[in-house]
């Protein structure tokens, strides 16, 4: 609805504010919150020290963003990006109060209050986002929507964890912390330059249209991704410490967890690339209907995308960041070389360098993660194999009918093809692969990590 609101030089002129955000968001301190999740021993000092080092790094970050706000304006050549970034320093504030009680309640395992928290932060952000838009506030509810939303998650998960402890700025006896916190710093840092080069680049040579265009696709590709998969990752990360620590093998359990997730992503993401035009017609209206070839595009490399993000909280669990450190190491060079290489060309450009970037980032990291965790490839092929079977499927299914469809609004088409694709998709799974299916229901309503 705020989409529909809105227009496509308010989104454009929106992500280039994110990129510097991002940028400085990798040093907010989140990573060693994460620390204390794999720690063997935790009190109330160690807490407390982590606390100081969010507090601190969070008011130099705000700082920072002040600082850099007129020097972003002068890159983009527009001067309103100043005094949005200058409000959105605001967000820096709230992460103490996200980041620690989220790492307690995880070291925990006490998931139900962060889900919680993330739906009141959810709803008052999109509450703010589709009052302001209504208003005609234009880009601004998009800047104010996150800050509301970051509050209020901050105030419901800093009740839910009990946080009443005072921080410690004395950081002697942290060094471990301090050390595995940093090179998962690192690691976002890399992760930031490989998700943010995009933007960054094409700012320089879109114009606000363009921009908003490609950026609108990229956040509707990167609904399931950015939605679905964190909270698996925030599940998976202390029940693999457990596992690991257990001394047991990680490995049937990450091979269940990459099979959940290509099964419920694929299907998903390779249908809404068949529908693409209906899709963007139906949600965002006409005015968006540029954007459907985009969201075609990115939809296919986005199943590969989804593997490789669900794959480092094994290592790290097993306190080898080092093997995150190299992945993402390998997509900061990679995905910034190829949107460099392929801006010229266009949106549709930096979509082909997706399909470029995506499985080769993908291979990459298994290689990487499967001989740490004692994984063979030959499991994790056989394990994903009914998935792509059941996608292909339904892809040749929906490739046949939807032509032979008579004229008909956008809606009834979704409705039509997706419950025939849909039905294909869990058939063939019914058919070859009935105990993944109540694998993927146990998962989602049950939360158990049952190893395949």
């Amino acid at each position: 609805m705020v989409v529909r609101l809105l227009e496509p030089g308010d989104y454009g002129l929106f992500a280039m504010t994110q990129v510097v955000l991002v940028a400085l968001n990798f040093l907010n301190g989140h990573s060693f919150a994460t620390s204390l999740i794999q720690a063997d021993k935790v009190d109330e000092r160690r807490i407390g020290q982590v606390f100081a080092m969010l507090l601190m790094l969070n008011t130099v970050l705000a700082a920072g963003q002040l600082l850099m706000a007129p020097i972003a304006a002068d890159y983009y050549n527009q001067p309103q990006v100043e005094v949005m970034l200058r409000v959105q320093a605001l967000i820096f504030f709230t992460t103490p109060f996200i980041a620690m009680p989220t790492a307690l309640l995880s070291r925990r395992l006490e998931f139900r209050s962060q889900g919680l928290a993330n739906m009141v932060g959810a709803v008052a952000g999109a509450v703010t986002a589709l009052v302001m838009a209504w208003f005609d506030y234009g880009v601004w509810a998009l800047v104010i929507a996150p800050i509301v939303g970051f509050a209020s998650r901050a105030m419901v998960l800093t009740y839910a964890a009990r946080l009443l402890v005072w921080p410690v700025f004395d950081m002697r006896g942290a060094g471990d912390l301090i050390t595995f916190g940093g090179a998962l710093t690192i690691c976002q840092l890399f992760w930031i330059i490989q998700s943010q080069s995009d933007i960054f680049i094409a700012g320089r040579h879109f114009d606000l249209h363009d921009l908003g265009l490609y950026s609108e696709a990229l956040f509707l590709t990167l609904i399931v991704t950015g939605r679905f998969l964190p909270p698996i990752n925030e599940v998976a990360y202390p029940a693999y410490a457990e596992v690991h620590k257990a001394g047991r093998s990680i490995a049937p359990y990450f091979i269940t967890t990459l099979r959940t997730v290509l099964m419920v992503t694929a299907p998903i993401y390779v249908g809404l690339a068949l529908v693409a035009d209906e899709a963007v017609y139906t949600l965002f209206g006409p005015k968006w209907t540029e954007m459907a070839p985009l969201v075609a595009g990115l939809a296919l490399a986005m199943p590969l995308m989804a593997l490789q993000i669900v794959c480092s909280p094994a290592t790290n669990a097993m306190s080898k960041p080092g093997a995150y450190l190299m992945t993402n190491g390998f997509g900061a060079v990679l995905f910034p070389v190829l949107f460099l290489t392929a801006v010229n060309a266009g949106p549709m450009g930096l979509v082909h360098a997706w399909w470029f970037g995506a499985p080769a980032l993908l291979l990459f990291t298994l290689a990487v993660t499967l001989p740490k965790i004692g994984a063979r490839w030959t499991d994790l092929f056989s394990a994903l194999l009914p998935g792509l079977l059941a996608t292909l499927a339904m892809a040749m299914v929906v490739l046949w009918v939807k032509p032979a469809l008579p004229p008909m609004p956008a809606p009834l088409v979704l409705v039509v093809v997706g419950t025939l694709g849909a039905a294909t998709y869990l058939g063939v799974l019914l058919t070859i692969a009935r105990p993944a299916l109540r694998e993927i229901r146990a998962f989602i309503f049950h939360r158990d990590l049952e190893p395949a």
